[in-house]
């Protein structure tokens, strides 16, 4: 694989970063075209995604940190600043929670920003995982598939060949992105669309990857994934026989 690109003055620029910033810029530019679409001026998509963004990077450090230093008891400062450890979830919770602040700031109907970036989260989670695939992280299990793939400069690296789970994650992120831009103007909440159709590939996905069962036989992606469909689905019921005038 791919780990790094370049240095520049003592910085090695990684492909993951290279692949996070084309999916925040690939992001926006979906968004835009949407609000577009909802009437909204398309300019305020990238402002709101400054908020989307921040809050996304420091909910992905902030989750690994807890998670990590509960599970192996090591100082969560150190995992805080450490240049590896982005956790989805963590930053997917972190950026709604400031990027609806965002909207409240902006006056932006926050239901109508969320369902105009459902199709953006989707592709640009799929584009995160070609970052992930390239730098060796988030792989799954050993096997013998003929797809499998080992990733001695990895993270953590492994000469033995495994299930390739973030190129999974991307055929079925690209479909969903595909059936999310054919609902855009039908879903009542598109954004819970988005929700559910995520945890439930990642649900299925964990049986490929390494994490340790929690509880109940599942992982603890399997159960945010489990959430994330209960709440996406709730939202969309709520939503459906209602205005969408309600959320502005």
């Amino acid at each position: 694989m791919y780990p790094e690109l370049f240095t520049v003055f003592g910085y090695t620029v990684s492909t993951f970063g290279l692949m996070l910033a084309t999916a925040f810029l690939v992001g926006s530019w979906i968004t835009g075209v949407r609000m577009a679409e909802e009437g909204l001026d398309p300019e305020q998509a990238t402002t709101i995604l400054i908020y989307v963004i921040i809050g996304g990077i420091l909910g992905s450090k902030l989750y690994y940190a807890i998670d990590v230093s509960i599970r192996y008891d090591r100082p969560i400062s150190e995992l805080l600043f450490a240049r590896d450890g982005i956790t989805w979830y963590g930053g997917l919770i972190m950026a709604t929670v400031v990027g609806a602040i965002g909207c409240r700031i902006h006056g932006i109907s926050v239901l109508v920003f969320a369902n105009c970036t459902a199709v953006a989260g989707a592709v640009g989670q799929a584009i995160g995982r070609v970052g992930c695939f390239l730098v060796g992280d988030d792989y799954g299990k050993v096997t013998d598939v003929p797809w499998a793939v080992a990733f001695p400069n990895g993270a953590p690296p492994t000469t033995l060949p495994v299930h390739p789970t973030q190129l999974y994650e991307i055929a079925w992120l690209l479909p969903v992105a595909w059936f999310l831009w054919a609902r855009r103007k039908k879903s009542p909440f598109l954004f819970g669309e988005y929700l559910a159709l995520n945890g439930l590939g990642r649900i299925v996905i964990e049986h490929w990857r390494v994490n340790e069962q929690v509880a109940a036989g599942m992982t603890e992606p399997q159960w945010i994934g489990a959430g994330l469909v209960v709440i996406g689905l709730g939202g969309w019921i709520y939503l459906r026989n209602r205005p969408r005038s309600i959320a502005a």
